[in-house]
């Protein structure tokens, strides 16, 4: 729990010295202030995460982290939980959606195992973090131990600090994990208060009778369960999943490092209820990709005060959302860097 507390006690607030500068910047480039809308305020937020007036990208990670849960065994899921595994063999072998998208964007992608149910054969690129094959069945008492999910959080952080060594300038969250909606729902339920039924989906497609289900089971989970919305590591140990509580060591590692978080879509904001809930100050590091299909996903986004970059329908987790997002705030800074200010390109300002 060392790690943790160290990380957290190492968050600091966003410069506001660089953010003055950049926004001095922004509002001299040769352009009607504000035309260029949210990407002039994302590149003075991220100035401010940075400590940088200019700051710009060169090395973009995307932490896909992988888990299964025992809640699959209550049939809330329309795949089967073999189906993690060999996803997770997919991303190896570069040829999942995330690895297409990280190639156009430019990241390289850590693929994690923090809790997939199988023994997974060893390769150069996959970071073993397994913190147990797979959670318990939330719906019969909790999904881990606290101590659990502690070792979770700071498989992420340690993630993270692996990759700092080798440069990262910007970093994105994904996830792999069948059942990992139902998880993602009780979590956002918990911190939010709002109705289970309004924030649980159909995850990867549930017809309407699966979904009520999927409501029910969740709604037992929480009666038995109990998680207090004060303690975040019980909300985690009853209702999370492991690659939820490792998502949420690499926000506040990000955080930590003066990293712009970029969150994928629904399990993410899942993982940042959690991390938020353990530190206020990571909010300001935090950068909303898109808003899921999943209907719980803009409950996050409002409750957190994140305004989506995009709105395309995604909904399949994996980090992808985030690697367009990426490519969106490198836009932003590249903006703010490259642009030419009035004076410099000799065009007359506005009267």
């Amino acid at each position: 729990m060392e790690k943790m507390r160290e990380t957290i006690a190492s968050i600091k607030a966003l410069d506001e010295n660089a953010m003055a500068e950049a926004r001095r910047r922004q509002d001299d480039l040769t352009k009607p202030q504000g035309s260029l809308g949210h990407l002039e305020s994302l590149s003075i937020q991220v100035a401010g995460m940075k400590g940088n007036p200019r700051p710009r990208m060169i090395h973009k990670v995307i932490f896909t982290l992988a888990g299964d849960h025992g809640i699959t065994k209550e049939g809330v899921s329309a795949y089967p939980s073999e189906v993690t595994p060999q996803m997770v063999y997919n991303f190896l072998r570069g040829g999942a959606a995330i690895n297409v998208l990280a190639r156009q964007v430019g990241a390289r992608v850590v693929v994690a195992d923090l809790g997939v149910a199988t023994v997974l054969d060893p390769h150069p690129d996959l970071k073993n973090r397994k913190v147990a094959a797979g959670t318990r069945n939330m719906a019969r008492g909790p999904a881990m131990s606290r101590e659990e999910a502690i070792r979770s959080i700071e498989s992420g952080i340690e993630l993270v600090e692996e990759e700092w060594l080798k440069g990262i300038d910007i970093l994105g969250t994904g996830d792999m994990g069948i059942g990992n909606t139902t998880p993602s729902s009780a979590i956002t339920a918990v911190f939010t208060g709002a109705d289970v039924s309004t924030v649980t989906g159909r995850g990867t497609g549930l017809d309407d009778e699966g979904w009520r289900h999927k409501v029910k089971v969740i709604e037992r989970a929480l009666e038995i369960n109990r998680p207090d919305p004060k303690d975040p590591l019980d909300v985690l140990s009853k209702v999370g999943g492991f690659e939820i509580g490792g998502i949420a060591g690499v926000i506040l590692a990000g955080a930590r490092y003066r990293i712009p978080v970029v969150l994928d879509g629904f399990i993410s904001g899942a993982a940042a209820l959690v991390a938020t809930s353990l530190s206020p100050e990571v909010k300001p590091y935090l950068i909303a990709s898109h808003q899921s299909v999943e209907q719980g996903h803009k409950t996050i986004l409002e409750y957190l005060g994140l305004k989506p970059l995009l709105n395309l329908g995604l909904r399949l987790g994996e980090g992808t959302g985030a690697a367009l997002g990426i490519f969106l705030v490198e836009a932003s800074i590249r903006i703010l860097d490259e642009m030419a200010t009035f004076s410099e390109a000799g065009v007359s300002e506005k009267t």
